[in-house]
């Protein structure tokens, strides 16, 4: 079983790369974005909750998160791996994902982190929010302010994973397929 995270800032790219990593790897997708914007759309309980945090730039509280990727993992337990999309994103989540991999005899096989400027961030995600009509990233300010909250709750994450010398950094800037390269390089190296 393969198990890595997709790591780096909103609008670094995470689900343009784990769109080709999941083919090549045969591997399910975690995307909590993803998940959380299907309860939104479907305007469950759960839903409208996580708008309240998302429409502010916060973070949607962990027990709902890690409650939401147990529920997926259970479904597709017979998978070849997952790739973790924007999850985890604290300390806290990390250990509890650590704490569910082990449900299934599982780790963290790589942490790839998408490194990539804020300014361009800004500029990707505003770009996002003209085509896509996401109210989160028509903002200039919901998105600084996204950023802000990815810098002291999220990037301490490097730390955590550097540790368990999972973590491997890789340039997020330039052509999608370039850093399409540089990803499935660093995950060969752990197959």
């Amino acid at each position: 079983m393969l198990n890595l995270i997709l790591f780096g800032p909103p609008g670094a790219g995470k689900g343009t790369q784990s769109e080709q990593l999941i083919y090549a790897y045969n591997l399910k997708h975690i995307s909590t974005g993803d998940l959380l914007r299907a309860e939104r759309k479907a305007g469950t309980e759960l839903g409208i909750k996580a708008n309240e945090y998302i429409a502010k730039g916060e973070l949607v509280p962990d027990e709902v998160v890690v409650g939401m990727v147990r529920n997926f993992m259970k479904e597709h337990s017979s998978s070849k791996g997952f790739i973790f999309d924007g999850f985890p994103r604290t300390t806290p989540q990390a250990e509890a994902l650590d704490n569910l991999l082990s449900e299934f005899g599982a780790k963290i096989d790589i942490v790839l982190g998408l490194e990539v400027i804020e300014d361009e961030l800004v500029k990707r995600l505003l770009l996002r929010g003209e085509t896509s009509g996401r109210a989160d990233d028509q903002s200039e300010e919901t998105i600084r302010n996204r950023f802000k909250e990815y810098q002291t709750k999220t990037l301490p994450l490097m730390d955590y994973y550097t540790k368990k010398n999972s973590y491997v950094g890789v340039n997020g800037m330039g052509e999608i397929d370039h850093i399409q390269s540089s990803l499935r390089e660093e995950i060969n190296k752990v197959l």
